[in-house]
């Protein structure tokens, strides 16, 4: 990836992201090797469902996995 960037939180979860010059993209929540959720170049996974995504835009590709992520954190 061109750009990563990780950031840890106090609950010991992690937020991942990235990008690379291909315009292939990363968003991550949780731990890795147990993500919560995650986008992946034109795939969506949330708590193991995967399934497709159609990348429109990064607003709501941003949109999108923030309101996952907060699904996720209320019901863990």
């Amino acid at each position: 990836m061109s750009w990563t960037e990780r950031h840890l939180r106090a609950d010991g979860r992690m937020i991942e992201t990235g990008v690379d010059s291909a315009s292939r993209y990363r968003l991550r929540f949780g731990r890795p090797g147990a993500w919560l959720v995650s986008y992946e170049d034109g795939r969506r996974t949330v708590k193991g469902r995967r399934q497709p995504y159609a990348f429109c835009s990064v607003e709501q590709l941003r949109y999108d996995f923030e309101k996952d992520v907060e699904d996720a954190q209320r019901e863990a």
